[in-house]
């Protein structure tokens, strides 16, 4: 008998794929349109390089002060509403920062256009895995595929502008506008609705008829549902924290790419400037191909083997290049690295999004909240180490989060059988959340 397959998603739910890929595409245009502008801003407010260090960390300090409040948002409003809100937001934020004529200035708008975005990242997974799930199969890696798209796009139209001598106002009113109306047309292809609602209703009727011991329809009471509840409880908390520990490792090698490889190549095995740029290059064009074929990836071996396989990369890749430093092996140790985190941020942001017993956008929220925590500490912790012994000592912690992640793939979602639909297709709610079995999500 040959096995069921998906039926086609409703155009409905292709439209609301066009709009979730518009504001990933967005998001990642948005800030690069401003980046290669710095020096200028830096230069026009006649800034130090500590001072102007310290105001650019505004935009991570604004999203890590505001990010928790994500969930509560994307709950009261739709995460739709939100990833649009949010985009326009920073648009507007990012225009103020170039417009700023003082430091403080500069600061305050950074600090909100931060807070802005960090709202926007999580409402725009939580609406693109609300999309996947209607699908039945991942999606989630072109979206992010095409968030590098869109950095690549928006570097190269703050490059054009700086080429054709553009005001950097008139430059950010001009993509700020642009982008914030795409997101404005997008949320006419959104999914309607507030994100949870069936959801939360359905993820308690499936963990009341999974109780260990209790037939269906039948409550546990007193102590023995206390327990269960302790038990509940406790489990999720544990794969909440292995999820954070997977997502910041992910992050980890994606920052020591762009902070460190160059530095390595070029201080400590004497590559010339031209080349120790490929060591960054190597690693996000690896990741980039490998966020495009990760969907397929994931369908085919399921999220636990890929990450798994991605952890080993890493592991094996910069492990080689770090015993046996050479120009050519780094660079290819940091695209190993490249593709082996491609799929590790999606694919703890919709374990963490379908956990039981936590409300709509409180996983995700965390993760990327947590997450971005990464991001701000690996620089200096990495510096430290190099200071006190060597860059090459610093970098150990590539390999390292290659291990984390092979020892704690497990969490993740197994393959499912061949010709299983997704929730999508088993229930009427569409957004009902699946999580593995308790066995199968904590073993590794």
């Amino acid at each position: 008998m040959p096995s069921p397959t998906l039926a086609r998603p409703a155009p409905d739910v292709r439209r609301a794929r066009v709009a979730v890929a518009a504001l990933f595409l967005t998001n990642g245009a948005l800030f690069a349109n401003l980046v290669p502008r710095y020096p200028e801003i830096k230069a026009g407010l006649d800034l130090g390089n500590a001072t102007y260090g310290l105001a650019v960390a505004a935009f991570p300090a604004g999203a890590i002060t505001a990010g928790l409040a994500a969930a509560a948002l994307v709950r009261r409003f739709g995460s739709a509403r939100v990833a649009v809100a949010g985009t326009v937001l920073t648009a507007t934020g990012l225009l103020l920062a170039g417009l700023a004529p003082a430091l403080p200035l500069l600061v305050v708008a950074l600090f909100a256009a931060g807070a802005m975005d960090a709202f926007t990242d999580v409402a725009q997974n939580a609406h693109g895995l609300r999309v996947q799930r209607r699908y039945g199969r991942s999606i989630i890696n072109g979206f992010h595929a095409l968030w590098s798209v869109g950095a690549v796009v928006g570097g190269g139209m703050a490059a054009a502008a700086i080429a054709l001598d553009l005001p950097l106002g008139v430059h950010l009113a001009i993509t700020g506008s642009l982008f914030a109306v795409v997101a404005l047309v997008a949320l006419r292809w959104c999914l309607p609705g507030l994100d949870g609602e069936a959801s939360d209703a359905a993820a308690t009727e499936a963990e009341a008829s999974a109780s260990p011991g209790a037939p269906a329809g039948t409550a546990l009471s007193g102590a023995g549902a206390a327990a269960l509840a302790r038990t509940s409880r406790a489990r999720t908390a544990a794969v909440l924290a292995a999820l954070v520990l997977v997502a910041v490792a992910g992050t980890l090698v994606e920052d020591a790419g762009s902070t460190w490889a160059a530095v390595y190549l070029s201080g400590s095995l004497g590559a010339p400037a031209t080349i120790a740029a490929a060591g960054f290059v190597a690693l996000v064009g690896a990741q980039f191909v490998g966020r495009l074929v990760g969907d397929r990836l994931v369908d085919r071996f399921g999220q636990r083997a890929v990450a798994r396989t991605g952890g080993a990369l890493v592991l094996l890749g910069t492990g080689l290049a770090l015993a046996f430093p050479s120009v050519p092996g780094t660079i290819a140790g940091f695209a190993a690295a490249g593709f082996g985190v491609a799929t590790l941020v999606p694919a703890a942001m919709q374990q963490a999004d379908e956990l039981p017993g936590l409300r709509a956008g409180t996983g995700l929220t965390l993760v990327s909240w947590l997450m971005r925590l990464g991001f701000l500490l690996s620089p200096p912790i990495v510096g430290l180490v190099a200071d006190a012994t060597s860059l090459r000592t610093g970098l150990l912690v590539l390999p390292l989060a290659g291990l984390v992640v092979v020892l704690l793939a497990g969490v993740l979602a197994p393959r499912r059988p061949p010709g299983r639909p997704d929730a999508a297709n088993r229930h009427d709610d569409p957004d009902r959340r699946t999580t593995p079995a308790p066995e199968e999500a904590t073993t590794a």
